[in-house]
């Protein structure tokens, strides 16, 4: 049975916003004297709220996390996932030691090696190849240990060129290419990734996710991953962590925890949508999140409405999670056939693209109900959906993989009449 790498207990960290401290010396004092010396519990924590950003507080004190417990074993691969701003950074942050926890308890063993922010752990002035020898010092590795690595992360990084240059030169695709090998490749039991990956191509994240797959299951090294590529987390992680407002919402196997992370985001979506809606259903092909690139795309979408529709025109739009339009596609334009949809209160608009062109990442779904003059109903963000990881040669060399707007023509709509 594998021995626990990391456990974390009752963990909290609180913020205070605006002006630091209590506002004056006398509670600044008063406020050491109970928390350092008599050890008794903050009074100014009592008050302290969680880290909801879509609302508007009472209190200047906002806990970015409160109250986290879990244990994760020796060679685990665990996934953090959340929204913006539900406390992941946070808890890197803390495990890596780079801030300390208001209240809580955190026990690793082992040596981290972090990779939260492009630039942190490296020193602008420093070139490459001393920073290498930096970060390999601080990890407690000899000069002999680290120049047994050294051509190799120079190799993995592919920046051979500028190894002897200052890093504050580098770009930030450069800076993450450097910044990965480093931590990847010198002797510490633990990882910790951030989003920092997202920085790099295509090509280089793929080297990454494989080269944090052979670290967790032929090494038996640790990996935390926080990312909101969905499938990359679904391919290196066996368990997942979802994070919600400061607060730690669900812990199991990956599948169970991107499930429940598309239930909240997908839960906070329609409470948007008070009162009667007149689209009851969206399915994407028959239910399944992860759709591979170039592969079969269908959307059926099921409506009713206490109104006549004429001319029924259903509208997608498709984005990134940046909300960066990437698809546009209705049928405005489009004659249902023989079965033109004339004086409609109830039905089903099908559309297919047989082979859908996105990159691997997560998507969003807006959809647009309407008829040949006027939007009836918008349904923001109203799916979440995954392109699945792929990354052939036919992906990576394609003229398609340069960009992700593609105007997609031989789109397939069919409507039912119920």
């Amino acid at each position: 049975m594998s021995k626990p790498s990391i456990h974390v207990e009752n963990l909290s960290k609180a913020y205070q916003i605006g002006q630091i401290g209590t506002g004056t010396i006398s509670r600044d004092i008063e406020r050491f004297w109970l928390t350092k010396i008599l050890g008794k519990e903050d009074p100014f924590l009592k008050i302290g709220q969680t880290n909801d950003r879509s609302v508007k507080g009472e209190s200047d004190i906002v806990w970015s996390l409160k109250d986290i417990n879990f244990e994760i074993k020796q060679g685990e691969a665990v996934g953090i996932i959340g929204k913006n701003g539900a406390g992941k950074s946070t808890l890197l942050k803390l495990l890596s030691r780079v801030t300390s926890p208001t209240m809580g308890e955190i026990k690793v063993k082992g040596r981290i090696s972090s990779l939260l922010e492009v630039g942190t752990g490296f020193h602008p002035e420093l070139s490459g190849r001393e920073n290498i020898y930096l970060n390999g010092t601080i990890l407690g590795m000899r000069k002999k240990e680290i120049t047994q690595k050294l051509d190799e992360i120079i190799d993995f990084s592919g920046v051979e060129r500028y190894i002897d240059t200052p890093v504050k030169r580098y770009s930030s695709g450069m800076y993450v290419r450097l910044a990965f090998a480093v931590a990847a490749h010198l002797e510490s039991e633990i990882l910790i990734v951030d989003e920092v990956l997202a920085v790099g191509d295509a090509e280089f994240q793929k080297k990454c996710l494989g080269k944090m797959g052979d670290i967790s299951k032929g090494e038996g090294r640790t990996i935390l991953f926080v990312s909101h590529n969905m499938a990359a987390v679904k391919s290196l992680c066996q368990r997942g962590i979802v994070l919600e407002n400061g607060i730690l919402k669900f812990d199991g196997t990956t599948n169970q925890a991107l499930t429940v992370y598309d239930d909240a985001i997908n839960l906070n979506v329609s409470m948007k949508y008070i009162g009667e809606k007149i689209i009851k259903k969206a399915i994407l092909n028959e239910e399944n999140d992860c759709v591979k690139y170039k592969s079969l795309f269908k959307l059926d979408v099921y409506f009713e409405s206490k109104e006549v529709i004429k001319n029924v025109v259903l509208g997608i739009v498709i984005k990134d999670f940046n909300n960066v339009e990437l698809i546009g596609i209705n049928n405005k334009h489009y004659i249902f056939d023989k079965i033109n949809p004339h004086d409609v209160l109830k039905g089903k608009v099908s559309l297919t693209i047989n082979e859908i062109i996105l990159l691997p990442g997560l998507y969003k779904i807006d959809i647009f109900l309407g008829d040949s003059t006027n939007d009836i109903e918008v349904l923001n963000d109203a799916i979440i959906f995954n392109i699945q990881e792929s990354f052939q040669n036919e992906i990576l060399n394609s003229l398609d993989f340069r960009l992700n707007k593609v105007f997609h023509e031989n789109v397939d709509w069919e409507f039912n009449k119920i």
